[in-house]
């Protein structure tokens, strides 16, 4: 394998790929990257089992080969190289790197011993628009399960139904729901259900984050999906990243989504966040516990703690308020997670009575909706 590449490339590549190469004490060779010289193309490859990415990097193909090396040493090493050309070649089991005023052998391990990262049909395909699939995932990742007791918790499910795809995310204790548009060749009417593990969203909001705005290209501004039994395959780009699923039955979360309130709120976001950061201060520690209150006819929201350790806070708000007089306790946390993931200046709150879930929406949206159970007295 001889190859050149400019160092700029290769180092955005490397961090690309180089996040998926996993610490693995029984299977050394995933903590290395496969460099991969075929038919004019060279890729970058990692895998840690559940999950497998592939870059193409630009740069010159002079011999065909492949080798793997560790990702951490090649990444912190290109890193530090000045940004001109660099021309990479393998001798047997080493990779001879040079970089201007600068030369270096890096031991690697035969490509063959590589895990091979599984093929996908690339027939039914499914399309979003980059910026909208990065904002829906971060509105909801933060809801996924963190406990490992429910397996099929520990991802989101994504729905796909024509030309629309909703993601869903929850802990039992609250729930993120989005929904965004697509665009699919796929002739099947029915709904298409699938569990992604949180790690795989995780990794493409890296990946999604890595790529700014004024860089994207057509090839990068919508996300490819290709769905299998156990398998679905990303193509950002020129980026692929392959991920298993989760199997199982995710719960029917819909059930619990309120349809009806007796209370509804209009207030500044902002304002709300404050408060809500105020009154923490003096929630019981374990408990998180804050008090929001919506007394009738006065137009104002009441968000109050009580610590017997840290004292006492209430702060008064101004809000459009309509229906009874109404009132619950929450975990401030989970208020706060869904309040910094709507990005409108207002959010509407629903209530039916303090044993039952709260909604949070957006003022004008109706594609986001993110529901906190209450903490029962």
């Amino acid at each position: 394998m001889k190859i050149s590449n400019l160092q700029e490339n290769l180092k955005n590549s490397l961090f690309v790929v180089s996040h998926v190469a996993s610490k693995n004490i029984n299977l050394p060779i995933l903590n290395n990257i496969m460099i991969e010289a075929k038919e004019k193309n060279i890729k970058l490859i990692a895998t840690d089992l559940e999950i497998g990415i592939k870059c193409l990097v630009r740069g010159k193909v002079e011999k065909e080969g492949a080798l793997t090396v560790d990702s951490k040493v090649i990444s912190d090493y290109i890193t530090l190289l000045p940004n001109k050309k660099v021309d990479i070649e393998k001798k047997e089991n080493k990779l001879i790197i040079k970089g201007e005023n600068y030369k270096t052998i890096i031991q690697g391990q035969a490509a063959d011993e590589f895990p091979l990262i599984p093929k996908i049909n690339k027939k039914t395909h499914y399309k979003v628009k980059t910026n909208d699939f990065k904002k829906a995932l971060t509105q909801v990742i933060f809801a996924v399960s963190t406990s490992e007791t429910r397996v099929e918790l520990s991802g989101a499910l994504f729905v796909f139904n024509k030309n629309t795809l909703t993601l869903a995310a929850t802990d039992s204790y609250r729930l993120a729901e989005k929904e965004i548009k697509i665009t699919t060749n796929a002739t099947s009417e029915g709904d298409k259900k699938i569990i992604i593990p949180a790690k795989t969203l995780q990794e493409l909001i890296r990946i999604l984050s890595g790529i700014r705005e004024e860089n994207i290209g057509e090839e990068s501004e919508e996300v490819q999906f290709y769905i299998l039994e156990n398998q679905i395959l990303f193509i950002i780009g020129q980026i692929e990243l392959t991920s298993r699923l989760i199997e199982g039955q995710y719960p029917d979360y819909k059930q619990i989504i309120p349809t009806s309130s007796e209370t509804k709120i209009n207030i500044n976001r902002h304002e709300l966040i404050r408060a809500v950061r105020a009154a923490a201060i003096f929630s019981k520690a374990g408990i998180n516990d804050i008090n929001l209150d919506f007394p009738l006819n006065k137009n104002k929201v009441v968000v109050s703690s009580a610590s017997s350790q840290t004292g006492e806070n209430t702060a008064e708000l101004e809000a459009t308020i309509n229906g009874k007089d109404n009132g619950m306790v929450v975990n401030y946390r989970y208020l706060l997670d869904g309040l910094n993931n709507i990005d409108s200046e207002n959010v509407k709150i629903e209530v039916i009575n303090s044993n039952t879930p709260c909604v949070l929406k957006p003022e004008k949206e109706e594609d986001y909706l993110y529901i906190i159970m209450p903490i029962k007295q």
